[in-house]
């Protein structure tokens, strides 16, 4: 971002201070959309450190007495040890805040403290009146080490005013971060250290790392990502291989897929679903609904003889059911390849593992070779990646067959081979790795769930909650992941991407994650309420194209 913004200074003439007056208006455009009564007449606190983000809220004080705000500024330092357009920005603040730039009527609404040491602050944070907005503009993009003194100080301080106001059930303040809450590190998922938490947080240009990746986009609150002018071209010329996943990416594609009028249930596709064993027949049935609500036009379940009729009971009457051999334990058996390929070859694409079960090697085998020899696309998540683990060098997913994988986090490291938790602290570099390495598209579930193409580009999935981590959610996944590749391979034939489609099957089941949420809360969700709301989802984004008129 810091190259990004010298770029635009070097190569399109747009003073940077223009830019920091840009990123106050963008502030100043939220805090109004997020008060219906308006700024005038609002008591706000603007805490500033000495760099480029200081500088921002010293612009965003000018901007806020020009609405009519009243404005408290605490400068942790002195505007002496202030440099650049910051120290411009300060040094236009203290002339503002001058006894002589207010009248005997009308006295400057703006008050401006500078000082650095723990006492100073101690005595400022005695009240001095009621904040409706409290700007967090300390630390922005540059901050490597976790923070210290003083400004730990000011964060436990934000943290008390947070905690009471939550406790009082109020509104008041409203906390505002500039950039990035205060003592994150941008580029690290994980807090370094005591930071910020924020009920609002712009961001300019593009989302930082930190911004949307969890544990540490938690502080952000509401994220609003602001335009301050910087062209389009420089981001694509920086080439980002980390995007955030967005409504209009979903919109495409289902626009891409829609249903004409002539369509019926072979132009969207057959969805082959190898799933359940004796013991466990609800995973497959979760699984099969969720693509048959999707949108797939045909399901099947292929499941081991003794757990058909459980199957088929407790899946829609849509769905249907095939009987594979299977093992003494109820398990699918490595008898039943040749079955199983010859379902596939009718089908457009195929989905192992839901409820198979991997404690007998001949399901084991049974896995690796169906996914050896497999003729369509086809998704693999629960036991299926079990029987996988750790995962064998030789299988590749490529361009004529791909291979999705949908583990969680504990599954993630069995296909890696390793017990250390450790190792998933950066969650999108271990995507990554894993989906180069082995030709695939891995979607890592958990909180924003991460979508790695072989290619190198990671998806963030800003959709669902929670009440997504109840039983079968994974399944409904799985399921909503088959009916969609399902339905892009039948419809758009050799043009269709399983990357794009994975993206907008993930965000939208999400989505409908939340609708549920909305309705019925997170703790009673269950996964067929995901299911339930597919739908509702779908309309949402592309209502055009699923009404008929």
């Amino acid at each position: 971002m810091r190259q990004i913004d010298r770029l635009t200074v070097e190569t399109y003439g747009l003073r940077s201070l223009l830019l920091m007056e840009e990123a106050a208006n963008a502030c100043l455009r939220a805090l109004a959309t997020r008060l219906s009564g308006g700024l005038a007449g609002q008591k706000v606190l603007v805490i500033c450190g000495k760099g480029s983000n200081g500088g921002d809220g010293a612009a965003l004080v000018r901007a806020l007495a020009g609405v009519g705000a009243l404005t408290d500024v605490i400068l942790i330092g002195k505007v002496t040890e202030t440099k650049g357009d910051a120290r411009e920005n300060f040094e236009a603040l203290r002339r503002l805040a001058s006894f002589e730039a207010g009248s005997t009527t009308e006295p400057s609404p703006i008050s401006f403290l500078e000082f650095e040491n723990l006492e100073d602050w101690e005595a400022i944070a005695r009240p001095r009146g009621a904040y409706q907005i409290v700007v967090d503009a300390l630390f922005g993009t540059g901050l490597v080490r976790p923070i210290e003194g003083v400004y730990v100080q000011i964060v436990q301080h934000l943290a008390v005013l947070r905690s009471a106001r939550d406790r009082a059930g109020e509104a008041e303040p409203l906390i505002l971060s500039i950039d990035l809450p205060s003592g994150l590190n941008a580029d690290l998922a994980n807090p370094i250290g005591d930071a910020v938490k924020a009920d609002l947080t712009v961001t300019f240009t593009a989302p930082k790392p930190a911004n949307v990746l969890p544990p540490a986009s938690h502080y952000n609150g509401e994220l609003v990502v602001a335009n301050i002018g910087t062209p389009a071209g420089l981001i694509e010329r920086a080439q980002p291989d980390l995007f955030v996943t967005e409504a209009a990416d979903a919109r495409h594609w289902l626009e891409q897929t829609r249903y004409l009028p002539d369509s019926y249930k072979n132009t969207h596709g057959h969805a082959l679903i190898v799933a359940g064993s004796r013991d466990y027949s609800g995973a497959a049935a979760l699984c099969a609904d969720a693509a048959m609500s999707s949108g797939a036009g045909l399901v099947t379940v292929a499941t081991p003889a003794s757990a058909q009729t459980s199957v088929a009971a407790r899946s829609m009457p849509e769905v249907m059911t095939t009987a594979l051999r299977e093992t003494d334990r109820g398990a699918v058996s490595d008898e039943a390849v040749e079955h199983v390929k010859l379902l596939a070859s009718k089908a457009t694409v195929l989905a192992i593992g839901p409820g198979l079960t991997a404690s007998d090697q001949r399901t084991r085998d049974f896995v690796k070779l169906v996914l050896a020899q497999r003729p369509t696309p086809i998704v693999v998540d629960a036991d299926g990646l079990n029987c996988l683990a750790p995962w064998p060098e030789e299988l590749k997913g490529s361009e004529e067959r791909p291979l999705i994988i949908t583990p969680h986090p504990g599954e993630m490291l069995r296909l890696l081979g390793t017990e250390d938790k450790d190792l998933l602290t950066n969650r999108v570099q271990v995507a990554r790795n894993f989906a180069k390495r082995h030709g695939l598209i891995v979607v890592l579930k958990g909180s924003r769930s991460l979508i790695a193409a072989p290619n190198g580009r990671v998806f963030v999935n800003p959709t669902g909650n929670a009440g997504l981590g109840t039983a079968g959610a994974g399944d409904t996944l799985t399921g909503v992941i088959t009916g969609f590749l399902a339905q892009a391979f039948a419809t758009l034939g050799q043009s269709a991407d399983s990357l794009t489609t994975v993206v907008a099957a993930v965000y939208i089941s999400g989505l409908a994650g939340d609708l549920a949420a909305n309705q019925k809360g997170m703790r009673t969700m269950v996964a067929s309420d995901i299911r339930n709301h597919l739908g509702a989802a779908i309309v949402m984004l592309d209502p055009a194209g699923e009404r008929k008129l």
